[in-house]
């Protein structure tokens, strides 16, 4: 994957809530100074209704009001995202606060109050009346502007009432967490090429017969969840060095100091050096993110789902939407090609071994836990089966359909033990024999979009 640490580095800016707003606060300094650059060098008194025509007294009493409500309205904005993220945390999941900082509207508000209070601060000592001990300056476009920007600032102030009241909607979350998701499966799974059945055989008789015996262990120096792999960067010490590489993590995993990394054949051609190389292409951190992790955003639904169904909250109908958005990705999925774990350099030759994540591991991860904490409750049992169903006509897959064949076999068997009424079990049972039809129809949907 191309600039994975570039990619990293744009995604901890991102989620920050200091990098939009120093970077408003710079462009309100640079506009500051160039609106009294052209107030000073301008020969010509300004003279429309638009821009102020009042005395030093006057721009320095609006100048200082609207700085003075911009830094109370900060603090308030900010005061009520701590509120929304402690929400958050308790309603969603610790795990979704990353979400909440990614939100680019509460950076962009919060920097336009800090420019703005900013931007009046700079301006205001530059005024000066004719009892002040020098000659008399009022900038009228530097004030003029600082009136627009409190204009735009009331603007803002209005979304962000609007924006705070929707960002911590159940279905505003989940929904978002499903935009990850498919923005994920875009980035990391190549589209269908026509192949019905993966080809995983391919590259193993290239494997030395001695791999395992001979291959030497690259440990990890660091501890932490494993973020992203710059593969490309993998390739070409594998080229340089005429090396086998097979990885032994894949990112999500939480790495221990010292446990494998990969695996490198032949082994006597490694030395410290090399080691450092390999190390820096694994990229530590202290928490999960989707960046290659297609698991990630999975989990993220699934844990929503199970705080809704836990005894506490007793919310089936967020876990049966977050049922449905996973059954939209686990479809956007059925779709597309997993790439082989063999990767090949330009002369043909396998380099590189990776295993990732497979159709059958992420249904595994998207319903286990559903099933297992949800089977008393008939609707999310339902919901799970048709969403099971949904998602057959979306691949003509063997292997896939066996994967999805048994997930509806377990959610009908937990249904008999789980379910108190005999009607509710025959509403599950006819919707396990849609999964079947579904699954067993040959004509089903096979055109790929």
């Amino acid at each position: 994957m191309r600039n994975v640490k570039v990619s990293k580095l744009w995604d901890q800016l991102h989620s920050s809530y200091w990098f939009i707003p120093a970077v408003m606060a710079v462009i309100a300094t640079v506009l500051a100074f160039t609106m009294l650059y052209l107030d000073r060098t301008s020969k010509v008194e300004i003279d429309y209704w638009w821009v102020y025509n009042g005395g030093a007294d006057g721009a320095r009493s609006l100048l200082g009001s609207v700085a003075g409500s911009m830094i109370s309205v900060a603090a308030t904005a900010f005061s009520i995202t701590i509120v929304a993220l402690q929400l958050a945390a308790s309603n969603f999941g610790p795990r979704l606060l990353r979400n909440f900082m990614h939100d680019t509207g509460n950076q962009i508000v919060l920097g336009t109050f800090i420019s703005t209070f900013i931007y009046c601060l700079l301006v205001l000592r530059t005024i000066h009346g004719e009892g002040d001990g020098y000659e008399k300056y009022v900038p009228q476009l530097a004030v003029t502007v600082g009136t627009l920007l409190a204009i735009i600032s009331i603007g803002v102030l209005i979304y962000f009432i609007h924006h705070a009241s929707t960002i911590i909607q159940a279905s505003n979350v989940i929904q978002n967490v499903s935009a990850d998701l498919h923005s994920a499966i875009e980035r990391l799974f190549p589209k269908k090429i026509g192949r019905n059945e993966p080809e995983d055989s391919l590259g193993v008789e290239e494997i030395p017969m001695f791999f395992e015996e001979e291959a030497l262990p690259i440990r990890a120096s660091g501890t932490g969840y494993l973020q992203a792999i710059d593969d490309e960067e993998l390739m070409k010490i594998a080229c340089k060095h005429n090396l086998l590489i097979r990885l032994k993590v894949k990112p999500g995993k939480f790495l221990v100091q010292g446990s494998d990394l990969v695996l490198l054949f032949p082994g006597e051609r490694v030395n410290l050096k090399l080691a450092k190389k390999i190390n820096d292409a694994f990229i530590l951190g202290k928490e999960r993110t989707e960046q290659q992790d297609i698991e990630f955003p999975i989990d993220q639904l699934v844990e929503i789902a199970l705080r809704a169904i836990s005894p506490g909250i007793n919310d089936p109908f967020t876990a049966i939407r977050c049922i449905d958005r996973i059954s939209a990705g686990l479809c956007h999925l059925a779709q597309r090609d997993f790439p082989s774990p063999y990767r090949y350099d330009n002369n043909n030759k396998l380099r590189f071994i990776a295993e990732g994540a497979d159709f059958k591991g992420l249904v595994d991860r998207a319903f286990n836990q559903i099933r297992q904490y949800g089977k008393s409750d008939a609707g999310v049992t339902i919901r799970l089966l048709e969403a099971i169903a949904v998602i057959a006509t979306y691949t003509n897959n063997s292997k896939y359909q066996a994967s999805l064949r048994h997930h509806a076999d377990m959610i009908l068997q937990d249904s008999r033990e789980g379910l108190s009424q005999e009607q509710d079990y025959k509403d599950v049972e006819e919707r396990y024999y849609q999964v079947i039809k579904n699954i067993n129809n040959d004509d089903t949907n096979k055109s790929w979009d």
